[in-house]
């Protein structure tokens, strides 16, 4: 009835309306309206019935229906062509359909783990990530491949008492995904880094038969590996290889870098590398693909050569990266570099300069030669300091007294009132932007000039105006030297700025006794010249008691391992205690058998610093950017934020050790002629 009350409600007033007509029928013939009373009551009580059935049969339609699509739904469910299950918080299962059978060797029972204990038939699955939470993800079991969507169920007891896994086998996409994958085109540039150097003062017949065995070991590497190779120069080659073939190449740790390496020019006892800049395919178009490639070559060279820089996926990776860079003998490009930064100068009408944060020797002496270059342009230039800077307070106290340097340096603070119109940005002894003095200075000045000497990373500043960067050479200041040879005939340094100068090239080479060439000692008689006093040299280089007990107190609690590794801590934080770990470092290094020597240091409360240092065996700088760091083959660091020493200390020694070890291996094999 109630389905049909508004069909009844309408025939109620129709009957109502006629009961009034013939109530006025009455007033006029009595039969006649008698007559009609009767039908009128027949009609009603025929509506009344008909709406009562139609109501009876409507419900047992409604039940009728209801009762299939029950058992039409829970028989679909069952027998889905695709896993359902339910599991409980602890991974318990609650409830399947009958297609998990299908995929799992025994039937399972109700209350069984799904992927813990002896029992469990999926151990692969981990639910504590998705618990709770609506989304998709791919697992694999026995090299099957399980696409699983994932839902959250509520109970009485809890808001998320079960979850809902709808799972399908997902091998047939999963194989063409990695079909598509292993097929997608790789692009190589491949180039001979030191070409001209190695083949000088050889005669005709030595240079084409060490050409030939370097082109031999390409070809064959290139064949190997089922690409096509084309020698587009004298040092230059070009590849194409797939996907799959690159994967080979890395589980091989590209060995073409060491077999190359290999062949020595006993004339120039110069050995040749091989730098790779390598590109995967993806959705950008060729023109870009090659500018990657290049791009990666670029880098590649940058951090020395000797290695592959590859870009996949949108990160970068290196491989290789054992040889030390060679010394370029002519100063060619720092007489370049000279003229077109005065030109740039010129432009200007105000240059910053700023080094790394927490500055050494080598930062505050190079930018102290840009400051002079400046100068002698009569253009105003600052020198900006972070907020710790006492490794090299001795030589800003000096300054502080002198006039002629009032002003020069600035704090982050005073850079909020920047007028200039046309201002430059000089970064030394850095690239990485988070580790500059100031690192909102490079979003506010267009033109940026990077003057480093470190080997270059993946992270660093983005289109700088001019890049002058060679990992050949001792320190910065010793760019920078350079630079101001050719910069101008009447350029004159001051005693105190030759100082600085000679002091960060004195700090970086370890008192001229690593990464030193010939165009260091040339620098440094440079400096001589101008003033460069070794007695004040030494002055800013003593370091009190305390100093003292601290590196004797971490050398005393260094762990030495066989494998040539030995690691320290400094707990105590103390103000130049960055000064204080790259001493330890250093000292550790001179020991017996030592190969590696890192130092793990408190820097500020929620900052932690590695020093790290090597005999020219181990490449530290690879170590540490696998902690975001860099620096050197034989010199390098870096700073982690928000975690403990201890935690540190354990990262770097388990990541060492299995550097260490990993490189005994392939030097162990190339041995072995594997």
């Amino acid at each position: 009835m109630p389905r049909n009350l508004n069909a009844w409600i309408d025939i109620l007033v129709i009957h109502l309306a006629t009961l009034l007509l013939l109530a006025v029928l009455f007033c006029y013939n009595t039969y006649i309206a008698a007559a009609a009373l009767m039908v009128w009551f027949t009609t009603l009580f025929f509506g009344y019935e008909r709406c009562r059935y139609r109501t009876e049969e409507f419900d047992h339609y409604c039940h009728t229906v209801i009762s299939n699509v029950n058992d039409a739904s829970n028989y679909a469910i069952d027998n889905l062509p695709q896993i359902v299950i339910l599991v409980d918080r602890s991974g318990r299962l609650q409830w399947f359909n009958k297609e998990l059978e299908k995929h799992i060797t025994e039937i399972p029972e109700y209350g069984i783990s799904v992927n813990k204990g002896d029992n469990a038939f999926w151990p692969e699955l981990d639910l504590e990530p998705i618990w709770g939470k609506t989304g998709e993800t791919v697992f694999i079991h026995e090299n099957i491949y399980f696409k699983m969507k994932y839902r959250p169920i509520a109970t009485k007891e809890d808001s998320c008492g079960l979850m809902a896994l709808y799972i399908i086998d997902d091998s047939p996409y999963q194989l063409l995904k990695r079909i598509h994958t292993n097929s997608r085109s790789v692009l190589m540039y491949i180039q001979i880094d030191n070409y001209n150097d190695v083949l000088k003062g050889l005669n005709d017949a030595e240079k084409n038969s060490l050409v030939f065995e370097a082109n031999k070991f390409i070809d064959e590497w290139i064949v190997h590996l089922d690409g096509y190779m084309r020698h587009i120069s004298n040092d230059m080659y070009i590849a194409v290889i797939e996907r799959r073939s690159l994967d080979v190449a890395i589980e091989e740790k590209f060995s073409i870098l060491d077999k190359i390496h290999n062949l020595f020019n006993t004339t120039s006892k110069l050995p040749i590398t091989l730098s790779m800049g390598i590109s995967v395919a993806d959705r950008q178009n060729y023109i870009e693909w090659g500018q990657q490639a290049q791009s990666m070559l670029d880098l590649a060279l940058s951090r020395g050569g000797d290695q592959a820089a590859i870009m996949m996926n949108n990160q970068t990776s290196f491989f290789g990266g054992k040889t030390k860079a060679m010394e370029k003998q002519n100063r060619v490009k720092a007489r370049v570099m000279a003229s077109n930064i005065k030109a740039l100068m010129q432009t200007s009408d105000e240059i910053f300069v700023m080094g790394h944060h927490n500055e050494d020797f080598d930062a505050l002496g190079a930018s102290m030669g840009i400051a002079r270059m400046a100068k002698s342009l009569d253009k105003p230039v600052h020198i900006i300091l972070s907020d710790m800077n006492e490794g090299i307070s001795k030589i800003i106290e000096m300054l502080s007294t002198r006039e002629e340097y009032s002003g020069l340096f600035i704090s982050n603070d005073q850079l909020l009132n920047i007028t200039a119109k046309n201002p430059i940005l000089f970064v030394v002894d850095t690239f990485i932007p988070h580790l500059t003095a100031a690192p909102e200075m490079l979003n506010r000045i267009e033109q940026i000039v990077v003057i480093d000497h470190h080997r270059r990373s993946e992270n660093s500043i983005k289109n700088p105006k001019i890049t002058y960067l060679e990992t050949a050479t001792s320190s910065t200041c010793e760019l920078v030297t350079e630079l101001l040879m050719y910069f101008s005939e009447d350029l004159k340094l001051s005693r105190i700025e030759a100082i600085a100068l000679y002091s960060g090239i004195l700090v970086d080479t370890k008192n001229f006794a690593v990464q030193v060439g010939v165009r260091t000692f040339e620098a440094a008689a440079y400096l001589r010249r101008w003033g460069a006093d070794l007695v004040a040299v030494r002055q800013l280089f003593r370091t009190d008691f305390d100093t003292e007990v601290a590196e004797a107190k971490a050398i005393a609690s260094a762990t030495m391992f066989p494998n040539g590794l030995i690691i320290t801590k400094c707990p105590d934080t103390m103000p130049n205690i960055q000064v204080v770990a790259a001493q330890v470092a250093d000292s550790m290094l001179r020991i017996e058998n030592v190969r590696v020597s890192m130092v793990i240091f408190q820097l500020t409360s929620n900052t932690v610093g590695v020093s790290a240092r090597s005999n020219c065996e181990i490449n530290v700088q690879v170590i540490m950017e696998n902690f975001g760091g860099g620096g050197h083959q034989n010199v390098a660091g870096t700073q982690l934020k928000d975690s403990s020493i201890d935690d540190i200390y354990n990262q770097v020694l388990e990541y060492t050790q299995n550097f260490i070890e990993e490189y005994d291996n392939n030097e162990s094999n190339i041995a072995e002629g594997h």
